[in-house]
């Protein structure tokens, strides 16, 4: 894998903030950084992930899924033989990396070690790029053994796709997604090669290019399209893995490939939205305050659910979001989680708090980073709507009457008709 040289993009972004939390964190005392360590997969942990465990003091810690599974996942190395990549060297085809989610048999996941939230590369990337070169010993592990057999039910696991905001990694909303996995989900997650950090099976680590043509909505899209189709070939037994890489017992031919849904944060959700325009494979969409803004417009009539979570996107405040709005047909929602904001969604919400609390920073500056919703409050609203949605819509289960209306279990979340 090789690719153009990168620059460090400027102004105010989601990964300098994550950034800065894992700073944060790294300065604590020791006394201080042991209550933030690392939880094993098989020790409940608080809604914000502070429990503790003796075997990695130190670390920040992901909130422990509620399902009733263990979470499974491997990584995938993919490449589009249908597109050249215009971000890397004259004649290569687009690469990516992805990972697969999944539920994990329970009899066999604890001998599997859980997997950290990025790999070292991508993070030391991720934490020089916020300006601060740090330990990788301080990021959290997540909730997924690596390699694990994949649990057995019947039938084959409903799947969902990922995509990340601008300038992000497909590691960004693990709480939501190994949430969907703990409850008998297959989630894949993707970098997006050149407007994120990603490292590669050689060692190869790509950042956001500032010299190459930037990455648009439909570029994700157009990711996410091919990620149908390689869930196709997994569904149907063939290993996509351009490396040849060995997957988890049972993943092969247990994924259903006519029951396929996606979400994303920010451009990701725009991503989501043109994605469902052009492939009628995906039949459930959600957005994490996505601007839903391309060129051209999405003005195209959808007829399949679709959800929006906002925060600083609205319909009040974007035109676009009202046009795409409008063009909804089929199911819809609109949710929005009182004092949210536009990083509020995804692992900031867990991540900074923790930090913040070791050094005592103060409730405000806090705030100003992931909002004034109460981070133990916004981690259960990220488990809680995106799973009641796909139970909904991709296996028919009405969970609750979440999605019905104001729900007095979320005062916080206001549902705008």
């Amino acid at each position: 894998m090789d690719s153009t040289p990168t620059a460090r993009p400027t102004g105010p972004s989601r990964r300098r903030m994550l950034g800065a939390a894992l700073a944060l964190g790294a300065a604590a005392p020791l006394g201080l950084a042991h209550a933030a360590s690392a939880t094993p997969a098989s020790t409940p942990a608080s809604p914000t992930g502070t429990g503790t465990g003796p075997d990695s003091p130190g670390r920040l810690t992901l909130p422990a899924p509620t399902g009733p599974f263990p979470v499974g996942m491997v990584p995938l190395h993919l490449r589009d033989e249908s597109r050249l990549d215009p971000n890397a060297r004259p004649g290569k085809f687009r690469e990516l990396m992805a990972t697969v989610w999944y539920p994990a048999r329970a009899s066999a996941a604890d001998a599997y070690p859980l997997a950290p939230w990025m790999t070292d590369g991508a993070l030391k990337a991720f934490l020089d790029d916020a300006g601060f070169p740090l330990p990788l010993s301080l990021a959290p592990l997540t909730a997924g053994h690596q390699g694990a057999p994949v649990h057995r039910a019947g039938r084959p696991l409903p799947v969902i796709v990922y995509s990340h905001g601008a300038g992000s990694h497909r590691a960004d909303h693990t709480i939501v997604v190994q949430e969907l996995a703990s409850h008998g989900f297959a989630v894949v997650t993707v970098d997006h090669t050149h407007d994120g950090f990603t490292e590669f099976p050689d060692g190869t680590v790509v950042t956001r290019d500032g010299v190459a043509p930037g990455l648009a909505p439909k570029d994700y899209a157009a990711d996410l399209l091919f990620l149908l189709d390689r869930v196709v070939d997994l569904a149907n037994g063939r290993n996509p893995d351009v490396d040849g890489r060995t997957l988890p017992t049972g993943l092969l031919g247990n994924l259903d490939a006519r029951n396929m849904g996606a979400f994303g944060w920010s451009k990701g959700g725009t991503a989501v939205g043109l994605a469902m325009v052009a492939d009628q494979r995906i039949r459930a969409g959600l957005t994490l305050d996505g601007r839903m803004e391309s060129n051209p417009a999405i003005t195209t009539d959808i007829d399949r659910p679709f959800m929006m979570m906002t925060a600083r996107y609205t319909r009040a405040t974007s035109p676009f979001i009202e046009t795409f709005w409008g063009h909804l047909r089929g199911w819809r929602l609109d949710v929005q989680a009182t004092g949210a904001i536009h990083s509020s969604y995804g692992d900031n919400m867990t991540l900074i708090p923790q930090a913040g609390k070791l050094l005592g920073m103060t409730e405000q500056d806090i705030q100003s980073q992931v909002g004034t919703l109460d981070p133990d409050r916004g981690v259960l609203v990220q488990q809680a709507y995106p799973r009641a949605f796909f139970d909904l819509h991709l296996r028919g289960r009405h969970c609750g009457n979440l999605l019905d209306g104001p729900s007095t279990a979320f005062p916080e979340v206001v549902y705008h008709p």
